[in-house]
Order: structure tokens, then C-alpha cells, then sequence
């Protein structure tokens, strides 16, 4: 046989075998351990964060904008909510009492969301709280609130308590006082968490009586039992089968996390292409005008005289409208090249930063920081933490993790500590009934 008789390698060899190695490292990207905790940290910070200052910001103004004196009035909210199944506990009595009891439990739910205090308890409360709230009124807001509506949703989901909170902090205090008490022999309590089985008690009292007074609907509440269900499987198997069954709780609740963090992407994302696209089809946007309106309206003019400046400022004006959209419509694309995109997400807080300022809309802007931070480089969040502890504690900050890749913390793929443990990083809580 002649050298041109041999066969000629097919262009599809090694296909399958790249195909499974493919899969082999993306399930068990998605299975061994929670992607992005530092991510989802900021983001958990910057909502709770940015609807609690709103809520202390309007607390003068509570009643008119939510409460009984609103000029959307209980009735017209009852009729709406009757046709679109929007959840809120407001509509449950037209009370001024309980009114404030929910006011108040919103500011409550957003402090323990925001300290990282049971924070799967908190994310939920924190959900109702802002759903409560905004669905009792639905045309007040500046877009801003649409963003936190989401994200109240999407962070019940994650495991955004990992790093960064209250949980971290008081798990790496319980790990060193079991090691403490097995050095010297005296037995220890797995999974005893007096705190956590008190809420959990509570809430779940105050679950079933809103169930049978009817005031949830089905479908929320399957949801909320299934939440308060949860907690108690998994305080239970901690418990009683703390090995395998707890491997597969965890590996459970990252995939579930997993998936709610790339919806979170994907959100921002739809965010920005809808809204660039759309200028894209507008008059003023086309012809590089459309800074010029805003900045002539008394309502988003809190500095008339700079808006008046940077209004007459015809290039000024023109760059910005067309960089607007620029951004807007090339961020998603951007994602494939990690440098490209640091430099649009600078540009884009940047320009949220200064819708606060010259627009007078710091709330939006918070919101839509909160939600930029998902894209911002895990090497960077660390830093800036542990820049942020040596300030807080002069002399006093530690080391922190060395991440080498997106994984949970205290995995052994993602974060490798470079000294002793610090409460501020590291692997997740666990025991914690709530």
C-alpha cells in the first residue's frame, strides 16, 4: 500500500474523549463547592445595605408612602394584588399598628441580612420585608426598587453568608472551642444551637397561623414551609448523620446556590442590553442629546447649578449619552475578556456614582453598584477586605486567603489560608439551625 493509500485521521478524533473531560470539570465545578462567595457576600452587603438606608432615609415619610395615608390607597392595592398574586403582609389588615410592626420588621430583617446574622433566616425575612413593602405601593420607586425586588428573591438561594458575616465569624469561635474542649477530653454537643431552635420555633408558630387564617396563597405558602422544612432537615442530619448525608446536603444547597448566582449574572446582564438597546432606539439617544432633558428637570436637580454647567457643556453631553450606551449594550459581551470588563464595570459604577450626585438618585445608584459588584475579581474583593480590617484594627489585621481560583471558601481548590484562620474568610458556617 502507497503512502497515499493510508487513512486519513478523522478531524473528529479525540472529540469524545475532550467532551468528557469537559463535563468531568464542569460538574464538578457546579458540585464541589459554592462558586463566587465572596461575590455573593458583596452583593448580600450592598442590597441589605442600600434598602436599609432607604427605609431609615423615608422613615418620616413611611405612612405616606406605604402606609395607610398613601395616595395609592389599601383598597386599590387589595384590587391590584387580587389580579396579579403579588405577595405582601401589609395587605392583611389595614391597621396603622401592624403597619408599623411590618416597617419595622423590614429595618430588623435588613440589619441581620446585612451583619450576616442567620443568614438564611435573614435572606428570607429580608425577601418579605422588601416584597411587603414595595408591592403595597407599587409606583413609588426610581427602578432601583425593581433591582432590590429581584435580588431579595434571588439572594434567599444562595449561600451568601459564607465569608463576610456574623456566621463566619461565630462558626470559626465554635470549630475552636469543640478543638479546645476534644484536647483536653470533655465532650462536646454537635449541632446544639438553643438560638437557632428558638426562631425557628417562632416563625414557624407564626407560619401556621397566617396558613390557617388564610392569608397566604398556595403557592407561597409551599414555598415558606418548604423553607422552614428545610432548616429542620438540615439541623436534624447535622445532628443525628453528620457524615455522608451532610456531604450530600451540602453538595445540594451549592448547586442551588450555583444556579442562583448565574441567574444573578444573567439578570445584570438582560439588565444593561435591554436598556442599551432600547436607547439605541431613541431620537435623543441617536443624536447624543438625551443627557441634556434630565439635566433640565427640577425633580433630578438637586445641584441645578451643576447640572446647569454639565448641560451646557454640548460635548460633555454628547460623550456621556453615547458612552451610555456603549456600555450598556457591549458589557454582556465583555464577559469572555476578564480585562475589558474590569474596565467597563469601573466605567459603569462611575457613571452610577454620578447619576447620584447630578441626577439625585443615590438609591438606584446603590442598587445598581450592588448588582455590578457580582462581576468585580475575587483577588480584588479580598484585598480591599483586608485593607478595610487594617484600618478598622491598627495593628491588628491578619493575613488574608490566598484564593487561586472562583471556589468556596475553605474548600481545598479555592482558598488556601495563609495563616491562621480568620473570621472575616474562610470555609462556610455549618450547624447553624437558621
Amino acid at each position: 500500500m502507497s503512502a497515499h493509500d493510508s487513512p486519513v485521521p478523522s478531524p473528529f478524533a479525540g472529540l469524545g474523549r475532550g467532551l468528557d473531560r469537559a463535563v468531568t470539570r464542569g460538574m464538578n465545578t457546579v458540585t464541589g463547592g459554592a462558586i463566587a462567595p465572596y461575590q455573593s457576600a458583596i452583593v448580600r452587603i450592598g442590597f441589605s445595605l442600600t434598602w436599609l438606608l432607604f427605609l431609615l432615609r423615608e422613615f418620616p415619610h413611611r405612612v405616606e408612602l406605604y402606609g395607610p395615608d398613601a395616595p395609592w390607597s389599601w383598597d386599590l392595592a387589595k384590587q391590584l394584588v387580587a389580579g396579579n398574586h403579588a405577595f405582601t403582609v401589609l395587605l392583611w389588615t389595614d391597621s396603622r399598628g401592624w403597619f408599623e410592626i411590618v416597617y419595622a420588621f423590614a429595618i430588623v430583617a435588613s440589619v441581620m441580612l446585612l451583619l450576616g446574622w442567620r443568614t438564611r433566616t435573614a435572606s428570607v425575612l429580608f425577601m418579605i420585608g422588601v416584597l411587603s413593602l414595595q408591592n403595597r405601593s407599587i409606583f413609588e420607586g426610581d427602578g432601583g426598587d425593581n433591582v432590590i425586588h429581584l435580588m431579595a428573591i434571588y439572594l434567599v438561594f444562595t449561600r451568601c453568608g459564607t465569608v463576610w458575616s456574623l456566621d463566619r465569624r461565630l462558626a470559626v469561635r465554635r470549630a475552636a472551642k469543640a478543638a479546645k474542649a476534644a484536647d483536653v477530653g470533655k465532650a462536646t454537643e454537635a449541632g446544639a444551637d438553643p438560638v437557632g431552635i428558638a426562631l425557628w420555633t417562632v416563625f414557624g408558630v407564626a407560619l401556621l397561623a397566617a396558613s390557617l387564617a388564610g392569608k397566604l396563597s398556595t403557592g407561597w405558602a409551599l414555598l415558606f414551609w418548604a423553607f422552614w422544612l428545610i432548616q429542620a432537615v438540615w439541623w436534624a442530619v447535622l445532628r443525628v448523620a453528620p457524615g455522608e448525608p451532610r456531604t450530600v446536603l451540602d453538595i445540594i444547597a451549592d448547586i442551588v446556590h450555583n444556579g442562583a448566582m448565574l441567574v444573578i449574572v444573567v439578570e445584570v446582564c438582560l439588565i444593561y442590553s435591554t436598556a442599551g438597546w432600547y436607547k439605541i432606539q431613541g431620537g435623543a439617544w441617536q443624536d447624543g442629546t438625551a443627557l441634556y432633558y434630565p439635566l433640565h428637570l427640577d425633580d433630578f436637580s438637586p445641584w441645578p447649578a451643576l447640572s446647569h454647567t454639565l448641560a451646557g457643556n454640548d460635548l460633555a453631553v454628547m460623550l456621556i449619552t453615547y458612552g451610555t450606551v456603549i456600555v450598556q449594550v457591549a458589557f454582556p459581551f465583555t464577559l469572555f475578556n476578564r480585562r475589558v470588563k474590569n474596565v467597563l464595570l469601573v466605567a459603569m459604577m462611575l457613571e452610577h456614582a454620578s447619576i447620584a450626585v447630578v441626577l439625585g438618585l443615590p438609591f438606584f445608584s446603590l442598587a445598581m453598584i450592588a448588582a455590578d459588584a457580582v462581576f468585580l475579581p475575587t483577588g480584588f474583593l479580598v484585598w480591599a477586605a483586608d485593607r478595610l480590617l487594617r484600618r478598622l484594627r491598627p495593628g491588628g489585621g491578619r493575613p488574608a486567603a490566598v484564593v487561586h481560583e472562583q471556589r468556596a471558601a475553605g474548600s481545598e481548590q479555592g482558598v488556601r489560608p495563609a495563616g491562621p484562620a480568620d473570621p472575616a474568610v474562610g470555609p462556610p458556617p455549618t450547624g447553624a439551625v437558621t
